[in-house]
């Protein structure tokens, strides 16, 4: 099953696609879309396991993480790590994109990965990786570090869970839309055995920049 999401904030464009554990009717993978003051709250939350269970785990933080969205990403992902103590637990990655700064915040706490790719091909580093810490929200947490980065228009953000096979960022057609991109990289490297869940996230800039 795929969910297909319309534009939420000009500073950026979007597209999701999940399909849930085979046997299951829904996906324990979770996101967040949240417009903040001067930017974006973007989150993709793995419910351990799959099922009812992973579900009210990955609902349980998502909630957490839209209704404090103005706060920092540690005090973010400390306030779910608290929230989740009574549920199964989850790992989670969250960004922040700041538009006035044109920078990307990012944190992860367990297996979510999340890549940046450039669009200016002449770019020193084409890609970053957000640094996954070993944990799990609502039973073990790492030390908490923020990473901050810069960002041009038309930059691409992907978060992928554990369901997508790694290498999901190789062989993309950059000028593809979003959901385009979230739709074909979940057909190519879906696992088949686990909730799997894209989000790619394209940075539109403002007119400042």
């Amino acid at each position: 099953m795929q969910d297909e999401s319309v534009i939420s904030t000009p500073l950026i464009a979007w597209g999701v696609a999940s399909r849930p554990a085979p046997g299951e009717v829904a996906s324990g993978d979770r996101h967040l879309i949240q417009p903040i003051m001067d930017g974006v709250l973007l989150a993709v939350v793995d419910g351990l396991g799959h099922g009812e269970a992973a579900i009210a785990a990955a609902q349980a933080a998502i909630a957490i993480l839209k209704s404090h969205a103005e706060e920092s990403l540690i005090s973010l992902v400390k306030r779910c790590h608290e929230a989740l103590t009574r549920t199964r637990g989850a790992v989670m990655t969250v960004a922040t994109l700041r538009s006035f700064e044109s920078q990307l915040t990012w944190l992860g706490v367990g297996n979510v990965e999340a890549i940046l790719l450039r669009a200016d091909r002449q770019a020193k580093a084409r890609s970053d990786r957000v640094l996954l810490r070993s944990g799990l929200v609502g039973y073990q947490l790492p030390v908490l570090r923020a990473t901050t980065l810069a960002l041009a228009p038309d930059d691409l953000l992907i978060f992928a869970t554990d369901g997508i096979d790694a290498g999901f960022n190789e062989g993309l057609v950059y000028s593809d839309s979003p959901q385009q991109l979230a739709d074909g990289i979940l057909e190519r490297h879906f696992k088949g055995h686990d909730d799997a869940l894209v989000l790619v996230v394209r940075y539109l800039g403002t007119q400042h920049e």
